[in-house]
């Protein structure tokens, strides 16, 4: 993790030892206004709550890793989250106690690594480019921004080298950045909705997705539970003679979290959020999801795949990383060998430099001294003017007169 985001989260520790400020209560903390989590989650939990009496509006945010530090600050708000940025910041923000896990079981979101470079078709050639990559991603405190830093962590040989790393304004932009050069790669983490707007822009901007499965990433676990899932989703929808676009990829639980309410000074409040949970907990997972479009099929078209299913995929990303091996240790042998040659070399033209310098010396003191004689008969000559230009005006006005 960034050092700015760990002082962040420090930070946000200790408001969590404040007092509930009510005007951030009865929130439920979403991501971006194209998002699904505001557009098509939320509205169903909003409505769900309302018909038990609890009036909760739709916020939105820059995703999971702000919807924490919010009720960290707050515990009665609500907050979406995927598991993997779940499960590492709460350790980071302060431990288990600061939160109360909702519900896991409202669907997966997947991890989608996209590029304009047709070249790079697997997580393994990412990882072996990594440092001559450029990577664009979605804003600092998104979820996706995490789940890259836990991705290059878990992987320091690989995606851990790369060096080129900036944030866009938004998981938009971000796609747009990375899809106008052939360098570039973005990660974002989304349902697999092709209605959604973000993977038509993909396909505008002549994007591919590229698998992100690793061996080594489907083995993570955090507090013992598995954090990623191979699944093959669906992320367009079928044309004129051509089927819908699909590909294999990790996924990871949606969460639906709040604060613990041991963390809420106000009995009354503290109740209502104990009420609020059991009440969530105790509704049918269809009613907390959307009911029209792409999220209603759903939960039959993504399909999660067995560790053999998807041993091809695994294979062919470790391949790609053995065929690179030997070219980027070369390159890495070339380039000690072209800056230990290159340091003699250096050295010579410092000396020659500071050689050239001193031979300078005599002639710019000379230069400065013939300068200065210069400026000084300029400035006679020009004084000379001025007097000879007073006496030619005075003889004008006698004339005139």
């Amino acid at each position: 993790m960034s050092k700015s985001f760990v002082a962040t989260t420090v930070a946000a520790t200790g408001l969590s030892l404040l007092m509930v400020a009510s005007s951030l209560a009865s929130q439920i903390n979403t991501g971006g206004r194209t998002g699904a989590y505001f557009g098509r989650f939320c509205p169903e939990l909003k409505t769900a709550l309302k018909k038990s009496a609890f009036d909760y509006e739709c916020a939105l945010s820059k995703g999971s890793r702000e919807n924490l530090q919010r009720v960290v600050s707050d515990p009665t708000q609500i907050g979406y989250s995927q598991f993997d940025v779940f499960a590492l910041e709460k350790t980071i923000l302060g431990g288990e106690n600061l939160f109360t896990t909702i519900r896991a079981d409202l669907g997966n979101e997947c991890l989608f690594m996209v590029t304009k470079n047709r070249q790079i078709t697997n997580f393994g050639e990412v990882a072996a480019l990594a440092a001559s990559l450029r990577f664009i991603l979605p804003p600092e405190k998104s979820g996706s921004a995490a789940t890259f830093e836990f991705l290059q962590q878990i992987d320091p040989n690989g995606l851990g080298l790369a060096t080129s790393v900036s944030h866009a304004a938004s998981t938009d932009e971000a796609i747009e950045q990375a899809l106008a050069s052939n360098d570039a790669v973005t990660l974002f983490v989304q349902f697999p909705d092709p209605e959604n707007a973000r993977f038509k822009l993909i396909d505008k901007l002549e994007g591919h997705a590229i698998p992100v499965i690793d061996r080594n990433i489907l083995r993570q676990q955090i507090g013992g539970e598995k954090v990623y899932y191979a699944e093959e989703t669906e992320i367009s929808n079928p044309k004129w003679l051509k089927s819908s676009d699909r590909v294999i990829t990790a996924c990871t639980p949606m969460v639906l979290f709040t604060g613990n309410s041991s963390r809420v000074e106000d009995s009354t409040a503290r109740r209502d959020l104990d009420d609020l949970v059991k009440t969530v907990r105790a509704l049918k997972a269809d009613d907390l999801r959307p009911k029209e479009g792409f999220f209603k099929r759903m939960w039959r078209k993504t399909k999660r795949l067995s560790a053999k299913s998807v041993e091809g995929i695994v294979d062919l990303s470790e391949k790609a990383r053995e065929k690179a091996a030997p070219t980027l240790e070369a390159a890495k042998k070339k380039s000690k060998e072209l800056m230990e040659k290159a340091g003699p070399a250096l050295e010579a033209a410092k000396e020659k430099s500071k050689e050239l310098i001193e031979q300078a010396g005599p002639a710019l003191e000379t230069a400065k001294e013939k300068g200065k004689e210069l400026m000084e008969k300029a400035g006679d000559l020009a004084e000379q003017a001025k007097e000879k230009g007073k006496e030619l005006m005075g003889k004008a006005k006698d004339a005139t007169e």
